[in-house]
């Protein structure tokens, strides 16, 4: 289907006024918006059913299942070691790294399990992106190769004006293009830990990835450079399906719209004890052990 240029106004002739400006700077935005629709892929849902893992013979997750809907952001809490970090990354095969991992259950991304033989790895892992705990942007290499480093492991190949593309809308989604748009040959290494996590998020956003995972990715940084994570993770819900691993129980009621509760019991593998609406299970979980976590009572 053939597309329709938008509109553009003609160049003024004579001195422009403080409104043409105006006007232009407004169709300009609204023609960026256009070409960031048309190069977005469509939004997907996240299934994971009857999900166990094993570390060898340890045990450390059982039957979880948990939908994670188009488009908005879930996050996950419950203590310290109940399987939360690990649950997330069988979500992107990352579990498979590990050499005594094992799993049951299925992750379906829009009904396609990504753990189908026929399924390549690369092409999960360039679905399903994922952002760290801590900042890792490759530091000697240059803010503008940072970003595009997904895109020689994924195998894609883009010319020069598509990877300039590339590199000025992934950082603009990030919310780091005005900071670093002057200096984009300098080092990543060299910016400040919260901006070097919005890299590591246009990094991923570069190979237009339709889930992104985010382990705890506010963990190490200060209380405004984490506003900004927040804010751009916000925006980004508009762009990517969202799963967010937390321990901050403020945080996971201004980003998300999902939660899901995960406990071990000692000695026993990690579950879900509740997951519902965000603004549900803050103000009137079921389960006692749910209030009694997101109250502080443990954790």
């Amino acid at each position: 289907m053939p597309l329709t240029a938008p509109f553009v106004p003609p160049v003024p002739r004579g001195p422009v006024t403080v409104q043409q400006q105006v006007n232009g700077a407004d169709s300009a935005r609204a023609f960026e918006q256009q070409v960031l629709l048309l190069d977005r892929p469509p939004l997907a849902e996240l299934d994971a059913r009857n999900i166990t893992a094993w570390f060898g013979d340890h045990q450390v997750l059982d039957r979880v299942s948990l939908t994670m809907p188009a488009g908005v952001v879930t996050s996950l809490i419950g203590p310290s070691g109940c399987g939360k970090s690990t649950f997330l990354r069988i979500l992107n095969r990352m579990h498979e790294l590990i050499p005594s991992a094992s799993l049951a259950g299925e992750v379906l991304l829009d009904g396609d399990d990504i753990y189908d033989p026929s399924r390549k790895l690369v092409e999960a892992r360039k679905s399903i992106g994922m952002v760290f705990q801590k900042p890792n942007p490759f530091p000697a290499m240059s803010i503008y190769d940072n970003v595009l480093a997904g895109l020689k492991l994924t195998g894609t190949k883009a010319d020069r004006d598509r990877k300039d593309y590339l590199v000025e809308t992934s950082l603009t989604k990030a919310g780091l293009w005005k900071e670093v748009k002057d200096r984009l040959r300098a080092p990543g290494g060299g910016l400040s830990g919260g901006q070097q996590q919005r890299l590591c998020i246009a990094r991923s956003l570069a190979v237009t990835p339709r889930v992104l995972l985010m382990d705890e990715p506010c963990s190490a940084l200060d209380p405004t450079s984490t506003r900004v994570i927040e804010e751009t993770m916000l925006e980004l819900v508009n762009d990517v399906t969202i799963v967010i691993v937390t321990h901050n129980m403020q945080q996971a009621q201004r980003v998300s719209t999902q939660c899901a509760f995960f406990l071990a019991s000692q000695g026993q593998p990690g579950h879900i004890v509740e997951h519902g609406s965000t603004e549900a299970m803050f103000s009137s979980p079921i389960d006692p052990r749910t209030y009694d976590y997101v109250n502080g009572v443990f954790g």
